[in-house]
This record gives C-alpha cells, structure tokens and sequence, in this order.
C-alpha cells in the first residue's frame, strides 16, 4: 500500500464551550456489537417469504404496532424472485469473461449467495427501479413491526427522465423527521449507491444492507446510529447501462455545482439529515484501457479513499485513516478480499501514468468532506464485465459497507463529539490566515499489482503515481471573512442554500473593505479529472485575476455569505472564481463583479432568507 501519511494515533478533540478542544488519545475497544454485525459478512441470514412486488403504497410508512422481536435465523435462506418483465431496463446475459479462466479463477463466488431481486438466477438484468421501489417499502414495513424502530421511504427528487428518487430511513429516534433524528444525538450514515449507471453491485448490495438493517444481523447497529439509504442516484443512467445521466452529465462531478436534479436530490437529503459519514459505492474499469496500456486486467476485490481535497480539517482525514479504512480493510481481509486504494487513468493510450480519485472539489466524496463529514468511496470490479462474478462483487460491497456501520456504531459516542469539533474549528478560521484555493496531488512512483490476462498470475507494474494523499498548493490566498454576491446572483444563492450554507441579504444600503477580483488573462477550455475532459457538455471560463482592496459599496438586496459557518470551505471552492470548479467558471455566477472578498466583518444591517 502506498503511504504518504504519517503514522498516528487514534486522537480525538473533546469539546468545550469556551476554549479551543484538546485532543486525547483514544483506544480500539470492542463491543458486543461488533460480533453480529460481522457475522453478515459471511452470510445473508434473513428468512423471507417469496418477495412479490406490491401495489404501490405511499411514500411514509407508519409505524406499527409493537410485536414481538423475530428469533434470529438459523440459517440462510434464498428467497425467490419473480423474473423481471420484459421491458426491464440494461439486460445483461451472462457474457463470457474478457481474459481467460485462470484469471476467473482468482474471483470465485461467495459461499452465500446473495437474493436481491436482481440477483436472482436466470436474471438477465439488475433490479428495475420499480423493483426498488417495491423492496424499500417491503423493508421499510418490516422494520416498523420491530418495537421501537422506525423507517420511512422519502421521494427526495426526480431524475431527468422523471423517475422518482427515493431514500430509506431506518432509526430508533421518535421519528424519521431530521430534527427528531438529529435531537436523539445519535450519528446519521448515508449509503449512497449507482450514481453511474453502469455500476450496479453498489445498488444491489445497498438492497442487501437495507434490509438486514430493518429485519437482520444489522439491525443492533440502529441502537446506535441512524441510516439513510439511496440506493440508486442514477436511475436513467441504469435503464441504459450508461455511466452519465441522461442528459450525458456525470452526475458525480457535479456535487458542487448542482446542475443535475439528481446532484440537486443528494445534495438537499444531505441537507435535511446532515449526515456524520457518507458511502459513495461505486464500479471500476477491469480490463479496458488497462489491458491496452499494460497488458494487464485489475487485480483487487476493492478500492477505497476517503476525502482528498483541498482545506479539510486534519481531523477529519485522520478519523476517516484510522476509525475507518483500517479496519475496512482488515474486514475485507477476513473474507479473502483484495483491496487496494482507489485509482484510474486516463483514456489516453500514451498516457500511462496512474491517479488516485480526484483532488478537485465536485465528486460526492470530496463535496461531502467539505461539509465536515466522513466522506468514504468504495470501489469494486465491475465495469465492462456485465454479471460476471456479480454475487462476488456485492460480496464486497456489503462487506465493505458492513464494516463502515460496525465502526460508525463503535465511535458513535466520539463521531458525536468530533462533528461538533470540526464545525466549530472551520468557522472560527474565518478572517484568518491563509487558505487553499487550488491543489493537486504529488507525483511519485509505486509499484502497482495487477493480472496477467493469461495465466492469472500477479503482474507488477511500475507506474507513475499520483497521490492524492499528499496534496500541493499550487494558489492561495488569505482567508477573506465572506464573500458578497450581487442581487442579481439568485442562482448561486440557490445552490448554496441547497449545500446547506447561510446566505445573507443585505437590508439596508452600506459599505464594505473587500478585496475585487480583476481578470488578467482568461479562455475557454471543458472540466478535466484524472480520466479525462468531465462529461457535462459546458465550456468553463479559464480565468487569471488579481485582488483589488478597497471600499465597496452595497445595495439593498444584494448578499452577503459568511466564512464563520461549518461549510465555509465549501463556499470559498465555490466562490473563487479562478479554478475549473467554481461558480464563475461554470457560469453560474455572471461576471467578476458579482462577487467581492470581503475582509473585514461587515456592520451593515443584515438579515435572514426565508
């Protein structure tokens, strides 16, 4: 494994109402927890009658009344499921395998098999949308016959194509209202699976998890935390098997700027549950452009990497390292799983060097890391290979994601502590010192393990490396104490409120010491990420500028947004006009002069947006 970090120990800051927190040292220590939770990793325990999609019923289910608790099953049962209509969307029969049988032979199935409706032997698609549907809401009635647990299904959007976004939320709170959940001081986890369309082990495995929280072995974890469950971001994308939404946007380049109702539907779920950790489950390419570059096909069962972007509290990273990826890790170990961190290339055949996932803030796992959660993507084998090895790949989804519940139920007492702490830390830096504007990984070497297509046998390959362990700052500025938005910059306004910032009007007419941007040079050019030019169809402004200081007059009805906020890092990613993510680059904020860094608290009369 590439290491770039220092060796630390587990510290977390305890939190006070008036001095700066200070950090102790906190050990591993087990629980009785853990034990269930682990045993799910080796078998789906559940015994279902035959699964039959129901008449569609609403949205919220009530709870019910209290029963009592289910004996725990003795054993696994495969219920059935009827076969999908023949209109169901990305059929994919059984293809045979792009490299040869001994390189299948190092990817044998689970011994459980896992019973989705997707799944189901003789299926030549995944799960429909309608099937999901149908499945939250059987899980979701379940769950309330359980006393004390509460679950619902929430329509939190529609897709381009008008699909109806749904999520799952499973507590033990009085409700499944936000604020009830967040006044029973428990953490919230969001699952989020299927953002691309094409990778669809993360959808099928969140069904799994899904219901072994309403009604299985993980259901002792929502003693502890609280759950909230999409398990497809992208349903127009799954119809067609296809990475991008329909509208050929990558929805998961797009979490900062919000251009996609499904981006807009994930963004506003995050908003309302303000979620402590957040699973982004995805697929990668196994042979592809690899065979062509190396000669070689994917090697690992997982890949994984926790938030890597620019200005993230040093907590945060070192809560996601060591309460998370480590024993991540060490579960997918016990199950005979491979894992690696996460990487790509480019589609580029001369370009051969290798990247780890992105450092630019606009993946859900980096947005997320700017909104002061734990923010973890989980990879596995998948793309291009049909249902190759599928019951394998969903293997290591739910025991990847297993393992993020199990370690989330653990911490649940010092997560509850560390949020707080890191909120308090971002809005305290306002007005201070300097901050990151832009950043990218280092370069270096590593020696990456893959598969010869032949024989199966581990192949090494010596790659250009770029880690985004280790970022460099290539701009940065000193951190202003807000920043002012014209009247006119309604849009921008929008998405921010939609991230879940404070945003100011201005209600009375004043002044105030900013700093104003001035263009120096500036052309068009697309997004780029480590795999390429970003699918998003938009030209973005390349702008260089220079700061101006002065006094700046305001108008009633204009806008201020502080940095004295939790999410005061996401806003300056979003307000800085010279970087490829940014507001201004992307058009959403018209012009330079909409926006001026203001560097000295305002005394202006300010006022609350409805």
């Amino acid at each position: 494994m590439l290491e770039t970090q220092k060796s630390m120990t587990t510290t977390m800051p305890r939190t006070r109402a008036t001095q700066r927190p200070t950090p102790y040292v906190q050990r591993l220590r087990p629980l009785a927890l853990l034990a269930p939770l682990a045993l799910l990793a080796a078998c789906t325990s559940v015994p279902l009658p035959p699964w039959t999609p129901p008449s569609a019923q609403p949205a919220t289910v009530a709870p019910a009344p209290a029963a009592p608790r289910p004996a725990p099953p003795a054993a696994v049962q495969v219920a059935p499921v009827p076969a999908a209509p023949p209109s169901s969307p990305a059929a994919q029969a059984e293809a045979p395998a792009p490299y040869s049988a001994a390189v299948a032979a190092r990817f044998p199935a689970p011994s459980v098999s896992y019973n989705t409706p997707g799944l189901q032997a003789g299926r030549s698609s995944f799960t429909t949308q309608a099937e999901i549907q149908a499945w939250l809401r059987e899980q979701a009635a379940a769950a309330t016959r359980t006393p004390g647990l509460r679950a619902s299904v929430l329509p939190i959007g529609r897709s381009q194509r008008g699909e109806t976004l749904e999520a799952l939320v499973l507590t033990r709170a009085g409700g499944t209202d936000p604020a009830v959940m967040q006044a029973a001081g428990k953490p919230t986890v969001l699952l989020v699976g299927q953002q691309h369309g094409d990778e669809p082990a993360g959808s099928e495995a969140l069904l799994v998890i899904a219901r072994e929280l309403a009604q299985g072995l993980l259901q002792p974890a929502l003693e502890r935390i609280n759950v909230v469950i999409v398990p497809r971001g992208n349903p127009d994308g799954a119809a067609i098997d296809q990475r991008a939404t329909s509208g050929g946007l990558d929805m998961n380049r797009d979490h900062l700027l919000l251009n996609t109702p499904e981006a807009q539907a994930l963004a506003r779920l995050a908003r309302d549950y303000n979620p402590t950790v957040v699973v982004d489950a995805h697929e990668y390419t196994v042979v592809g452009r690899y065979l062509q570059k190396f000669g070689a096909v994917q090697k690992f069962d997982a890949l994984f990497q926790y938030a890597t972007t620019a200005n993230l509290p040093e907590f945060l990273t070192k809560a996601a390292e060591e309460w998370y990826r480590r024993p991540l890790l060490a579960a997918l170990k016990g199950q005979n799983l491979s894992s690696e961190w996460y990487y790509t290339t480019s589609s580029d055949l001369a370009d051969k060097k290798i990247s780890m996932g992105g450092t630019q803030p606009d993946t859900g796992r980096n947005v997320s890391g700017l909104k002061n959660a734990i923010s973890l993507l989980i990879e596995t084998r998948g793309v291009g290979i049909g249902r190759l090895h599928i019951q394998r790949r969903v293997h290591t989804q739910v025991t990847a994601i297993t393992s993020v519940l199990a370690s989330t139920a653990q911490r649940a007492g010092e997560l509850q502590q560390l949020r707080p702490y890191l909120d308090k830390e971002v809005s305290t830096q306002a007005c201070k010192e300097q901050a990151i504007v832009e950043a990218a990984p280092t370069a270096a070497q590593y020696e990456l393990l893959m598969l010869d297509p032949v024989t199966g046998a581990d192949k090494a390959v010596s790659v250009d490396w770029d880690s985004a362990l280790a970022l460099r700052t290539l701009k940065a500025r000193a951190r202003p104490c807000g920043y002012w938005l014209s009247a006119a910059s309604t849009v921008a306004v929008d998405r921010l409120r939609l991230h879940g910032v404070q945003v100011m009007r201005v209600a009375e007419q004043g002044s105030m010491l900013g700093d104003s941007y001035r263009e120096t040079a500036s052309t068009s050019g697309e997004r780029q990420d480590v795999r390429g030019a970003i699918a998003d169809g938009n030209a973005i402004i390349k702008v260089q500028v220079s700061l101006a200081r002065g006094v700046v007059d305001v108008p009633r009805g204009s806008y201020y947004v502080p940095l004295n906020q939790p999410m005061a890092n996401l806003v300056m990613a979003a307000l800085e006009p010279d970087t490829q993510s940014s507001f201004f680059a992307n058009q959403i904020l018209q012009g330079l002069q909409s926006t001026v860094r203001v560097m000295a608290d305002p005394t202006i009369k300010l006022e609350e947006l409805n």
